[in-house]
């Protein structure tokens, strides 16, 4: 049952435009149980059949996208360093987006465009960091959104062959008009969109119950 809507507002902050989207907040969203085991410098969580591998990546690394020009009010590798991500507010091309606090993220549930990305960064010598400060790795199962807190695990149905995959959402886009969530290449090719390179999709988030 729809509990809120959202509405897209737009203003000014310190010279900086304030980008707010609509959130479908719902009752009823995906519970899954899962399985966490720390090894070998690495996080391996188990949800379901699907997998995910968490490495914190080298400050060293290159951003996968070094369009985000500040986190939390710091540089953006300062803010990882802190620990000062997650549903902290940032700045893209001058705009400041506003990510939803964990608990309005537990029930959204949201129609939209989704894209892939992460092949680019094939082309480029060495790993890449998400905006969490995760390995990206462009063949797993991983997204970028623009408003959820970080990270986060969503489900991903690909609403024109009813495709459903998790992916763990650790990156910030993509700052695409008409688009809700970007995925990894992996992903994508997964839910049968690699090709045409977006797909209608529904996204719901996972809560997860040892």
């Amino acid at each position: 049952m729809l509990l809120t809507l959202l509405i897209l507002s737009v203003a000014l902050l310190s010279n900086c435009g304030v980008v707010k989207t609509a959130y479908r907040l719902t009752k009823g969203t995906v519970v899954m149980t899962y399985k966490v085991t720390k090894f070998a410098g690495k996080t391996v969580y188990k949800i379901g059949e699907f997998t995910f591998d968490v490495v914190t990546a080298p400050l060293s690394w290159p951003m996968t996208h070094d369009e985000i020009e500040t986190i939390d009010g710091l540089s953006p590798k300062e803010a990882i360093a802190r620990g000062r991500v997650k549903a902290a507010p940032y700045v893209v091309f001058g705009k400041r987006y506003e990510p939803m606090s964990h608990k309005k993220a537990e029930s959204y549930r949201q129609q939209g465009i989704a894209s892939w990305y992460g092949d680019e960064t094939y082309r480029k010598p060495g790993g890449h960091m998400t905006a969490n400060g995760e390995a990206f790795k462009p063949d797993g199962l991983s997204a970028a959104h623009k408003y959820l807190p970080l990270p986060i695990f969503v489900r991903v149905t690909n609403l024109s062959n009813r495709r459903s995959i998790i992916v763990r959402v650790n990156d910030r886009g993509p700052f695409v008009d008409g688009r809700i969530i970007d995925l990894s290449a992996g992903a994508a090719k997964k839910l049968g969109f690699y090709e045409q390179g977006t797909a209608r999709v529904l996204v719901e988030t996972v809560n997860l119950e040892g």
